[in-house]
This record gives C-alpha cells, structure tokens and sequence, in this order.
C-alpha cells in the first residue's frame, strides 16, 4: 500500500506541475514554448485528476493532503473561468449583447435569425457568419465585413477592420453611443484549427490514434503561433482605445491561455464577474470547449452572462451577456 501511495503521490505532484503550467502561459508566448499552450485544452481533466486525488488524500487521513489542498487554492480562479457560480444582481441592465458563431449558417439562416431576432439585444456580434441579411430594427446601424459582423440598435460612430496578418480569422470594431456615453465594441474571430469530428474521434486501432494524435498536434501548435501573431495588432488597438471596451466573439482558445491572458489584460471576464454553471460554449466535440468570450471595461458593470444551451442553431451556442452603463 505504502507503494501505491508513493506512485500516487508522485503522479499528483505531476498532475500539479500541469496545473501551475496553464498559469505560466501568461508569460510564455506559443512562439517560444507551442506545446505549453496545449495544457491550457487539458485543464478541465487536469483539474478533475487533482480534485479526485485530493479527496482521496483527506478520506486516508495523509497530513499530505494539507500541501495539496494549499498548491490547490492556486487553481479557484483558473477555475472558475470555466465553471462559476455568483449571485444574482438585482441591477436593471441597459445593454444586451449577443455573440455568436454562426457555423456559415450550416444549421440553418432561417434558425439563426428567428433565435436572433426573438431575443431584443442592443448589439449583436456574429462570426463565421456571411449573410447580409439585417436584425430587425438593426437596418440603420448595422456594419458588415467578411466573416465577422456587428449590428447595433444604438448610433455607431465610427466603425472599421483591425488589420491583422490572420488568413482565415478577423477583427473589426465599432464605436457605438450608448445612453449617451461611446463604447468602443471589438468583435474577435481568431484563426481557426479546421479540425472535423472524425479527426478527433478515436477508434479500436491504436496505430490510426496515435496517427490522429500526431496531425492534430501539427494543427494546433502552428495555429497557437499564429494566434500569437494575430493578437500583437489587436493588443495594441485595445490598448489604445479612447473609449471603454467590450471585448468579444470567438476567440479559438480556452481559458488560461496565452491567447486568454493576453487579450484579457486590463479588461475583466464578464463569465468570471457574472456567470453560472458551465462556461462551455463549443458543442460540436464531446469535450468541454470555452472558447466564446466576452471581456469588458471595469467601468462597464455586467449584470449578467449566459450560454443558451435551449438551441442548437449552430456548432456554439450563443452567448449572452447583460451590462449596466452608467
């Protein structure tokens, strides 16, 4: 037994390592460390590994379990970017967001509209999304460019395209009056991975696994440096924005990533501030994928933050988020 726990014990402090990994990726870009970025995918299994273990631990009474309990409270807000629980606000708010990857309206043009326009939002951000088709009463304010979209019952100011070195992602933001105060909306489609179900699917013969395995390494880890490379441009037009953010859309990367951090800095997740259950926004896999997300100024108070899992009018579900401007 004595033996079991050695191997338990080392394994745990393995698991840990991972762990505390995800955090670094703040700090190490995919251009100097790829595989790193890949922990961030695992998290969710990392953190289920430790919690398991960690129970095991305080049921045998092992004074081991107080060193990881303490190495586990490192991880509650890391966390908490994919699971969450807070209380409700009271507050009434003025602004509803809508983000949504419409899958180039494979599940169907006619859904994705009835969905969209049953639902009242002020400001709507598609992505992998071409119809030119308008919201009602989006008609007067509504700017299309190639594949990402923003429609706005407020007044858009000012509206344009980030210029990034992306192939397939895109950027574009608009600055729009709300309640008589302009905040600058910025809607993200990072560089996809093109990955299908069958590439990611596993099968009885080990030789056709590890052969998946090795070309979805050879996708993930380039597109993390391409991230890397889209993100520098759109960081810096964050930084220098004159008015509040709201950041959003598909960002291809899951919470704490290099793509996560990087584009959160000086912003707060409106899922970490607002959220309840499961963040999970990507269905299409059977594996928990957070990759819609929506980031804000402090001054811009979010009320609310959810992931409609009632309709499947694409391969995500639409995220919505609920703000108070002052």
């Amino acid at each position: 037994m004595g033996i079991i726990r050695l191997i338990l014990t080392v394994f745990h402090l393995i698991i840990i390592a991972l762990l505390f990994g995800t955090i670094i990726n703040a700090y190490i870009p995919p251009n100097v460390l790829g595989f790193l970025n890949l922990l961030s995918l695992g998290f969710p299994i990392l953190i289920i590994i430790n919690i398991i273990l960690l129970i095991f631990w305080i049921i045998t009474w092992k004074k081991r379990a107080v060193v990881f309990l303490v190495l586990s409270l490192f991880f509650i807000i890391p966390t908490r970017r994919w699971i969450n629980f807070t209380p409700t606000k009271t507050e009434t708010p003025n602004l509803k967001l809508i983000s949504l990857n419409g899958k180039s309206g494979k599940f169907g043009d006619e859904s994705i509209y009835s969905f969209l326009n049953s639902q009242n939002a002020d400001v709507v951000l598609t992505q992998e999304y071409r119809s030119a088709e308008n919201l009602k009463g989006f008609e007067y304010f509504e700017r299309n460019f190639p594949v990402v979209k923003i429609q706005s019952r407020f007044p858009i100011v000012k509206s344009g395209i980030v210029e990034t070195d992306a192939k397939n992602g895109r950027c574009i933001y608009a600055d729009i009056r709300v309640n008589e105060k302009i905040i600058r909306f910025v809607n993200v489609y990072m560089e996809p991975f093109y990955l299908q179900k069958d590439m990611v699917r596993p099968t009885k013969d080990m030789n056709v696994n590890e052969e998946k395995a090795k070309n979805i390494l050879h996708k993930l880890v380039p597109t993390f440096r391409k991230h890397q490379s889209q993100i520098t441009p759109i960081k810096s037009f964050l930084d220098s924005s004159p008015y509040p953010i709201i950041l959003a859309g598909d960002f291809n990367s899951v919470p704490n990533s290099y793509e996560y951090y990087t584009l959160s800095e000086n912003l707060e997740d409106t899922f970490l501030k607002v959220g309840k259950g499961s963040g999970t926004s990507f269905h299409d896999f059977k594996f928990p994928l957070k990759i819609d997300h929506v980031f804000a100024s402090e001054s811009i108070e979010p009320i609310s933050y959810k992931v409609d899992r009632s309709v499947r009018i694409s391969d995500h579900f639409p995220v919505i988020a609920e703000f108070y401007i002052k």
